[in-house]
C-alpha cells in the first residue's frame, strides 16, 4: 500500500516558505562568515562570531530549528497521499431455513428442525465474521426474516438461540405444511437488493444456503433461480432427513373433526440436488459428513468460485508525520547545545515555535 499521488488541502499556506528559506539563506551566510573568522583567528587574535554571540547558540541548532520550521509550515498545508488498497470484497450469505411441517418429523436425532438448526451454528462459527456478513430467514408457505444481512455474530446467535425447540409455523396453519422454496429464494434476492439500495451496491460474492428436507416444496422455484442467477448469487442445498423417512407429528384432536391421516415424510434428495444444480453451488447432506465439513466445503467454494476483489482510493493524512519529524528536529538541535546559557535560550526558541504551530 504505497501512496501514489500528494495534494494540499490548504496550497495557499505554502508560500510561507519563504521565512524558512530566507532563514537558510541567512544560515548560509553565516556559516561563511564563521568560516572567515576561523582564518582571521589564526592570523590575529579576533574572538570569532560564535563566542562573541554564545547566547545566540550554534548553526547546529539553528538549522534544526529552520528544518523544524519547514515542517511545520508543510503540516499547516494539510498534505495528503493518495493510497489504493485492494482487499477481497467479502462474503454475503443468506440462510434460509425451512420451517415447515415436515421439519418436526424425528427420522434424524433429535429431529429434522433441531438437527439443522444445529448445523447452522456450527456454520457461522466457521466464518470469520470479518469479511462475511449472514441474513437469515425461515420459510414455509411465507418466509419469516429474522436477521438482515449483518456482521455482527451476536446478532446472528441471539435470534439462533431464541429459535424455539420446533419450527415457529404453528401446525394448525395450512400455511405450515407448504415448503415454498421459491419464496424463500425471492426473499434472499429482495434481501439483497434492498440492502444495496441503503447502503450501495456491493462487489462482494454472494450465496444462498438453503436448508430443507424437499418435502412437498412448491412455487415456480425454477424462476426464481434465474432471478438469484442474475444477481450473482450461488445457491447452496444442504439436505436434512433420510429417505426412509418418518411421520409428520399429528394435530391436536378436536372433536368436530375426523382423525387425519399420518403423513410419511421423507428426504428428496433428487429434487434437492437438481436446485443445487440449477442454482449454480452444490448439494449436501447432513450426516454423510462431519458438519465442520461441510460448513467448510461450503465457505472455501464461494471463496474459491468467486474471486471478487474491491479497489478502494482514500486520502492518508500526512499532517502528523510532518509535525513529528518538526519536533524531532527541534529535540535534536536541543541536544546539539553545548553551553547551558545556550540551552535556555534554545529551550525559549523551541517552545516558542510549538506554541506558534497550535
Amino acid at each position: 500500500m504505497l501512496p501514489q499521488a500528494i495534494r494540499f488541502l490548504e496550497p495557499e499556506l505554502l508560500w510561507l516558505l519563504i521565512v524558512p528559506a530566507g532563514l537558510l539563506l541567512g544560515w548560509i551566510w553565516q556559516l561563511r562568515q564563521r568560516r572567515v573568522d576561523v582564518r582571521r583567528y589564526t592570523r590575529v587574535r579576533i574572538l570569532p562570531n560564535h563566542e562573541r554571540y554564545a547566547f545566540a547558540g550554534g548553526l547546529s541548532f539553528w538549522l534544526c530549528l529552520i528544518l523544524a520550521l519547514t515542517c511545520v509550515i508543510g503540516a499547516l498545508a494539510r498534505p495528503q497521499a493518495l493510497v489504493t488498497t485492494v482487499q477481497s470484497a467479502g462474503i454475503d450469505f443468506v440462510i434460509l431455513q425451512d420451517g415447515s411441517t415436515s421439519m418436526r418429523v424425528d427420522d434424524v436425532a433429535p429431529d429434522r428442525w433441531q438437527r439443522s438448526t444445529a448445523w447452522l451454528r456450527t456454520f457461522a462459527e466457521t466464518l470469520s465474521w470479518s469479511n462475511e456478513r449472514v441474513a437469515l430467514a425461515l420459510f414455509a408457505y411465507r418466509p419469516a426474516p429474522q436477521v438482515r444481512l449483518t456482521k455482527d455474530p451476536n446478532a446472528f446467535f441471539f435470534f439462533l438461540d431464541h429459535l424455539q425447540t420446533e419450527p415457529p409455523f404453528r401446525l394448525e396453519d395450512d400455511t405450515s405444511w407448504d415448503t415454498n422454496i421459491e419464496e424463500g429464494v425471492y426473499w434472499g434476492v429482495k434481501m439483497i437488493d434492498l440492502d444495496a439500495e441503503l447502503y450501495g451496491p456491493r462487489r462482494s460474492a454472494k450465496a444462498f444456503v438453503v436448508v430443507s428436507d424437499g418435502q412437498d416444496w412448491s412455487g415456480e422455484v425454477g424462476a426464481a433461480l434465474k432471478l438469484a442467477r442474475a444477481r450473482g448469487v450461488r445457491v447452496y442445498v444442504v439436505g436434512v432427513g433420510t429417505t426412509a423417512g418418518g411421520l409428520i407429528p399429528e394435530l391436536p384432536p378436536s372433536p368436530f373433526q375426523r382423525r387425519p391421516t399420518p403423513i410419511h415424510s421423507t428426504l428428496d434428495r433428487r429434487s434437492l440436488r437438481a436446485i443445487a444444480e440449477a442454482g449454480g453451488g452444490r448439494y449436501f447432506e447432513l450426516g454423510t459428513e462431519r458438519d465442520e465439513v461441510i460448513a467448510l466445503k461450503i465457505l472455501s467454494d464461494v471463496q474459491q468460485r468467486a474471486q471478487v476483489f474491491q479497489r478502494e482510493e482514500i486520502f492518508a493524512e500526512l499532517y502528523w508525520l510532518l509535525l513529528a519529524t518538526g519536533a524531532g528536529f527541534i529535540a535534536l538541535g536541543t541536544l546539539l547545545v553545548k553551553e547551558r546559557t545556550q540551552l535556555w535560550w534554545q529551550l525559549a526558541v523551541s517552545i516558542s515555535v510549538i506554541a506558534l504551530l497550535f
